[in-house]
């Protein structure tokens, strides 16, 4: 009889263990960033402004969202998803080694483009192999899904923890080597264990097809390079805010055009575009509740490390900023079987919430979630510090929000999308994603730390406009259900 993982096969431990040690680096990573970029040049740092520092922060997350649709597709087309995911660990590694000794600004952007590729090939692929373990579906690949997440939070728990210690007391530039240190490890492991994955996400001959997409690989990878080295030498003119500006702008640009062809050019029926709505709702409203929530690592970051009293007395010590990050996984672990059994018991009275309405307050409680920062910012803006109860509660409702609408969002787009367009609908969720982390770092560009007095005024905007946008999508739930059709 074959080993098994807690009753699924072999191959699902492989990959429990690469996905964590990558959530760990990337959400590690993801927790010293912005501290890192701020902080003076006497300490180590870069001494780069608020606005600046989160305009790269946005860029980053942004380009890790849209960087798996061209992962997805190398790996489908070209190498396998085994490859992949091996090419994407190494990168990654690779990449944040170069955040930990790059001597230089430009080492270290190039560093964040190295990472961002590799999650790009490792992120989408690595899921798609669990897939394949499960040829049957059902309800067992559910399961497994479910233990794999449970790898995805363990890794997220942890890797601020880790980082943001590192950071403190190793030096600023330590929290990336952490990451590269234990993201080889989970390279490590999964070249070692890769045999019990059989066939599931393995290479594919080639073939006279593959070999002209090959080609054209080549060719996108050329003119990125040279996009790359006109930026980094300055042969484009460019700041880190203009290009998130700019990258904006070309999103929402790619976001309205392939919406019109949806509605307009691609042969859809009467149903089919009455579920098109229903996409385009979810799209807004997904970029929209990420632009707040994102705000986690960058100016909810910021805050924690200069508003936040942090030290705890009676044991001497100062807890690192980073450690904050820790709380949304945290918060998952406890409060999400309690969100499971609340949607079955609210089923089993014909109570439970439609999609929409639980994406309505997916994006109030994100919004209610800043009212608690107004609060805590009111305090601040009167010249005191506050405790760390408040970014604790704020990270809670957030996470609230997000058990709201996340499974929801990625499980309907599946459902909604006409079968021919299921790939290019989960590329259009990505690119959603990517929209809502783009503005999350000019929304937290926004705040100076030189006027304190306007942080409450700027965290009330955010409640006021995600509060009634989710109020308006709430009121619009019903009519939109029943665009819906028979879809549950």
């Amino acid at each position: 009889m074959s080993p098994t993982f807690f009753g699924h096969p072999r191959g699902l431990a492989t990959l429990f263990f690469t996905e964590m040690w990558e959530r760990f680096t990337y959400y590690g990573m993801r927790a010293v960033l912005v501290l890192f970029l701020v902080a003076a040049v006497s300490t180590g740092g870069f001494g780069i402004d608020d606005r600046t520092a989160t305009a790269i922060y946005g860029l980053y997350t942004a380009g890790v969202y849209l960087a798996a649709l061209p992962g997805g597709w190398i790996a489908d087309r070209l190498i396998g998803a085994q490859r992949a995911v091996l090419a994407g660990g190494l990168a990654i590694t690779f990449g944040n080694t170069l955040l930990a000794i790059s001597s230089s600004p430009l080492g270290f952007y190039i560093g964040l483009v190295v990472i961002v590729l590799g999650v790009g090939l490792l992120k989408p692929n690595v899921s798609a192999i669990v897939a394949d373990l499960y040829p049957e579906g059902g309800a067992r690949l559910d399961s497994g899904f479910t233990v794999f997440y449970i790898g995805i939070n363990v890794g997220g728990f942890l890797g601020p923890l880790v980082t943001g210690y590192a950071q403190v007391y190793f030096g600023l530039r330590a929290g990336f080597a952490a990451a590269a240190f234990f993201m080889a490890v989970g390279v490590v492991q999964f070249y070692l264990t890769r045999r019990h994955l059989g066939t599931a996400g393995a290479y594919a001959p080639a073939t006279a097809a593959s070999r002209k997409e090959w080609l054209h690989l080549w060719v996108g990878v050329g003119l990125a390079a040279l996009l790359l080295a006109a930026l980094s030498f300055g042969w484009i003119p460019v700041t880190a805010v203009t290009l998130a500006q700019a990258a904006t702008y070309l999103i929402v640009g790619m976001a309205v055009l392939y919406f019109l062809y949806f509605f307009i050019a691609a042969g859809l029926d009467a149903e089919e575009r009455r579920r098109g709505i229903v996409l385009l709702v979810l799209f807004v409203g997904s970029a929209l509740f990420w632009s707040g929530y994102e705000q986690a690592g960058s100016s909810l970051n910021l805050f924690a490390e200069r508003y936040t009293d942090r030290t705890i007395g009676w044991l001497h010590f100062v807890i690192p900023t980073g450690w904050f990050q820790s709380l949304n996984s945290a918060f998952i672990f406890i409060v999400a079987p309690f969100f499971a059994w609340l949607w079955i018991a609210l089923a089993r009275h014909n109570l439970n919430p439609s999609a929409p309405a639980k994406f309505a307050l997916g994006v109030m409680l994100m919004g209610s979630g800043f009212l608690v920062m107004a609060a805590a910012a009111a305090i601040v803006a009167s010249g005191s510090k506050v405790l760390p109860y408040w970014l604790i509660m704020t990270y809670l409702l957030h996470t609230f929000g997000e058990l709201c609408l996340s499974p929801v969002g990625l499980s309907y787009y599946t459902k909604l999308s006409p079968k021919r367009f299921v790939g290019q609908m989960m590329g259009m969720w990505f690119l959603s994603l990517s929209l809502g982390n783009l503005l999350a770092g000019l929304i937290a560009g926004e705040f100076d730390v030189n006027n304190v007095a306007a942080m409450p005024g700027q965290y009330m905007h955010i409640v006021y406009f995600s509060v009634g946008l989710g109020a308006v999508l709430l009121v619009l739930s019903r009519p939109v259900k029943k665009l819906m059709g028979d879809v549950q």
